[in-house]
């Protein structure tokens, strides 16, 4: 089945109804179409914060992907005090659903952009935007369950008489970065565990004097992302087909966006090296007070020093000690081996279905359908483990 798209509506309109006009509320824009400027003035009075949808990383994500559409809203006076970039439901899915859906090319947060001074009018005129353009749903994937994003959305469902529907819950891995890193550390792993981590430190020391950078400015950022793709690269995912450095257009795409947003204070590539061998590196963002662990990788032949967890507790002791950073979200799955007993907060996101209009017959079945393909999904990956 061909792919339907709005530039104009999702489905046909009623005889006699006026077509959408060019900056009518039924057209959706392309994620290059949105004024620099403007997106970039939101993304600094955000009531919610996600490094995941600051422009230069949308446009990197999505490349020249002309299926990626983004809904927006303004104000009175025409500024943008809304942003949330979407895909059609067959585009996401493969599914020939009438419903728009978040898109993340990584599956990481898609919290929309809402202005914190209009958040409960950015967030009406994006579902407005959603229904003139002929959806009858609008699916948020992995959005933050109880952030203030989702209940605005939620206050203004229920002044129209609807209600979001859960699809799937779950909880990840998150950084308390208020608190002091060595009670944190100490608290989550327990004294035992800390001393095998410096035993393995020591250890990875007999290779060279451990060190921890944080590459910020754009030049840093350029040289250490090429390191993090060359040990991405060398590990399972390389060997895979699956890392970045194999994806030459996406990777090239993305170390753009990293050196941009590096020159804004808003990426951060981190790097552990024994000597002057890089050992782990990864790639974290930088939205408002929070912060975003992207990407890890490792030079598997020390394997046994476990470099990509003594990265984390470093990156755990400068996110705390960074008076900016309150709070990061570890982008990992639910039960992360890894990241889990050394972040032991827990982030709730989830995958929301929003109804567009009161009494729609469709939305029940939208909602069936993706419930159903989620389960599948689900049951299909539990298989492909045993």
């Amino acid at each position: 089945m061909a792919e339907t798209f709005p530039t104009t509506p999702l489905v046909h309109r009623r005889a006699g109804a006026a077509a959408p006009t060019a900056d009518g509320p039924g057209v959706l824009s392309g994620i290059a179409a949105i004024d620099q400027a403007a997106w970039c003035d939101l993304a600094t009075r955000v009531v919610e914060p996600n490094g995941y949808y600051l422009r230069d990383w949308v446009i990197a994500a999505n490349g020249d992907d002309a299926a990626t559409r983004t809904l927006t809203a303004h104000d009175s006076i025409g500024r943008l005090i809304g942003v949330a970039p979407v895909l059609s439901c067959w585009r996401a899915f493969r599914l020939p659903l009438p419903a728009l859906v978040s898109a993340d090319l990584f599956r990481s947060l898609d919290t929309p952009l809402l202005d914190r001074g209009a958040a409960d009018e950015a967030a009406a005129k994006l579902l407005a935007q959603a229904r003139a353009a002929g959806a009858r749903a609008l699916v948020l994937r992995d959005v933050a369950r109880d952030g203030e994003a989702v209940a605005a959305f939620t206050r203004v469902l229920a002044a129209q008489g609807l209600a979001p529907r859960l699809i799937r819950g779950w909880t990840r891995a998150c950084l308390d970065a208020t608190r002091d890193a060595e009670e944190l550390l100490r608290d989550g792993l327990g004294a035992k565990k800390l001393k095998e981590l410096r035993r393995l430190e020591r250890r990875l020391g007999e290779h060279g004097e451990v060190g921890f950078t944080a590459a910020r400015s754009a030049d840093d950022a350029a040289r250490a992302f090429d390191v993090f793709l060359a040990l991405e690269d060398s590990g399972w995912k390389g060997r895979g087909g699956s890392s970045l450095k194999r994806q030459p257009e996406l990777a090239a795409r993305l170390r753009s966006a990293a050196v941009a947003l590096a020159s804004r204070g808003q990426c951060e590539v981190i790097t552990l090296s024994a000597g002057t061998t890089p050992v782990a590196a990864g790639i974290v963002l930088r939205h408002g007070d929070r912060a975003y662990f992207f990407k890890l990788g490792i030079d598997e032949s020390f394997a046994r020093c476990s470099p990509g967890v003594l990265l984390t507790l470093a990156l755990t002791r400068h996110l705390c000690a960074d008076q900016e950073i309150s709070f990061a979200d570890s982008t990992a799955s639910a039960q992360h081996p890894m990241i889990d007993p050394i972040w032991r907060g827990r982030f709730a996101v989830g995958d929301l279905v929003l109804p567009l209009r009161k009494r729609d017959p469709l939305f029940a079945p939208i909602v069936a359908v993706l419930s159903a393909r989620d389960r599948l999904r689900h049951l299909a990956k539990r298989l492909l483990k045993r």
